[in-house]
């Protein structure tokens, strides 16, 4: 997932080889050859054997995991590697299996080694018989030569409001990140991209020994499996995409598409808040439950509302605005916050989340503790390099979408460490437009991903089926929560077939 706070065949009969080559041009035939020698450094890393062993003293012996060398510069093969951590749980049944499953959690910056336990556990029976579930730590991601820049925990929370008053510390805060990460992972950092990374799975696919893989990522895991197909068609089986990115909007139109999302979320919020105004005292209709909240936040942002944790802010408050996709916990929340601004008792520090994001890693030995958010910067900055460089660009796009969209625009579009990451755009954005069969499952009330990215995600998987829940809240479906998306994802696992057209259903 996006976090905020946070797939031609590859072997050819000898025969037909040399057949194809002496049938084309001089040009063509060149070009292949050079190809097929391009291909040849690979084959160090496609053929290495895998040490597989218990991945920990305490994890049950079926859980195996194993490290393999990857380039850490697929220009150049030859050079420097680095080591990716892979799992694995067998398929269930032998005789059933279909193939092996590589799952990712989404981030970007998520370690995705736990996910044939956290995850895989959850799928349904028939797919844990047909398949091998994979797991893996992308490079430079948790087991997989993390990086880390030193950042503090203040460095690390990117989620910065816009004010006259506060901009020239915003531009201070995001190029003091570029540079230390710069400083300390400057030779890594312009080789930690999607495509990489896509590149790192099809190794993983052949030392695994498979023809083909089968996908499911989440989020993020979205957009690298997208990624996988339009750079490796062939190699690639049947893959979910669950709570998807949209591929044309990668990455300053992600971080500003929350922001729109925000609004439609906050109006549904008022009309429900509204009907149970005998409970909750916040407005009788959405107009007065709309006003209640602003007044709230402007009056903490004079006194901030004392909670169980820390005190909150009215830019605290507006910010969180993904708590507001989940209407039936969000509401007594903002009712306890407006009695504690009023004098009552100290209200939660949060609401209670009724759809957390699948598998936080399990494991972190060695790990930097910034790893997570130096991963997500090196993705988000080095996979396009279309973030503005200018930061007035930056001040006059936070000002105008706070106008706009008032209760997230600022922060989507206030001033990143993109602009001035050195590494950044180190190769083209990766163009996904293809005929792969897909599913895209949705929630439709998900703060990370909105509906309109999936839908951008399926214009450009032509040959793909969205399943979108009507009534779903947060962030994840299949193996999250129970949908009625989970049958169209268990029948496409275990069987191949997509839906013959895009559905709908209800929770």
């Amino acid at each position: 997932m996006v976090v905020r706070n946070g797939r031609a065949a590859s072997l050819w009969a000898v025969g037909v080889v040399a057949t194809l080559i002496s049938a084309l041009t001089p040009a063509a035939a060149f070009a292949a050859s050079e190809d097929a020698a391009t291909r040849d450094p690979l084959r160090q890393y496609e053929q290495q054997k895998l040490g597989w062993q218990r991945c920990d003293p305490g994890s049950p012996a079926t859980f195996q995991c194993a490290t393999l060398k990857v380039p850490l510069d697929y220009g150049d093969p030859g050079g420097r590697t680095i080591g990716l951590a892979i799992s694995r749980i067998k398929a269930g049944s032998a005789k059933e299996r279909h193939g092996a499953l590589l799952i990712n959690p989404g981030g970007p910056g998520g370690a995705g080694l736990d996910m044939p336990q956290s995850v895989g556990s959850l799928l349904p029976a028939e797919v844990q018989r047909q398949y091998d579930l994979i797991g893996f730590d992308p490079r430079g991601i948790g087991q997989s030569s993390p990086l880390g820049c030193g950042l503090t925990d203040d460095e690390l929370n990117w989620e910065h409001p816009y004010a006259e008053r506060t901009f020239a510390s915003n531009v201070a805060w995001a190029r003091t990140v570029a540079d230390k990460c710069q400083a300390k992972e400057g030779d890594t950092l312009p080789f930690i991209t999607t495509r990489n990374t896509a590149r790192d799975l099809d190794v993983i696919r052949a030392v695994l020994g498979e023809k083909t893989i089968s996908y499911l990522g989440y989020s993020y895991g979205t957009y690298l499996g997208a990624v996988y197909t339009q750079m490796f068609p062939q190699r690639a089986d049947r893959v979910v995409l669950d709570s998807s990115v949209d591929p044309t909007k990668v990455w300053r139109g992600t971080f500003q598409g929350w922001a729109k999302e925000a609004e439609a979320a906050f109006t549904r919020w008022t009309e429900w808040a509204a009907e149970r105004d005998a409970t909750y005292r916040l407005g009788a209709t959405p107009a007065e439950v709309r006003t209640t909240f602003w007044d709230l936040v402007a009056q903490a942002n004079q006194t901030p509302i004392p909670t169980e944790g820390a005190p909150l802010s009215g830019d605290d408050l507006r910010l969180g605005y993904d708590a507001l996709f989940h209407v039936e916990t969000v509401t007594p929340w903002i009712a306890a916050l407006k009695a504690a601004a009023a004098g009552g008792k100290p209200a939660p520090a949060t609401p209670t989340q009724q759809t957390p994001h699948p598998g936080p890693p399990a494991f972190t030995r060695g790990v930097p503790a910034d790893n997570a958010g130096v991963a997500a910067w090196a993705i988000f900055c080095g996979d396009t390099g279309s973030w503005p460089r200018d930061p007035e660009q930056y001040r006059r796009d936070a000002i105008r979408d706070k106008a706009r969209y008032p209760l997230y625009g600022d922060a989507g579009s206030n001033i990143q460490p993109c602009a001035f990451w050195k590494a950044a755009g180190s190769e083209p954005t990766t163009v996904v437009n293809n005929d792969h069969s897909v599913l895209i499952l949705q929630n439709r009330w998900d703060p990370q991903t909105p509906l309109a990215m999936a839908q951008g995600m399926r214009r450009a998987l032509h040959g793909a089926r969205l399943v979108t829940v009507a009534g779903g809240e947060g962030h994840g479906v299949l193996g999250v929560t129970k949908s009625c998306a989970d049958a169209s994802a268990t029948a496409y696992l275990t069987t191949g077939r997509l839906p013959a057209k895009d559905l709908t259903c209800s929770n």
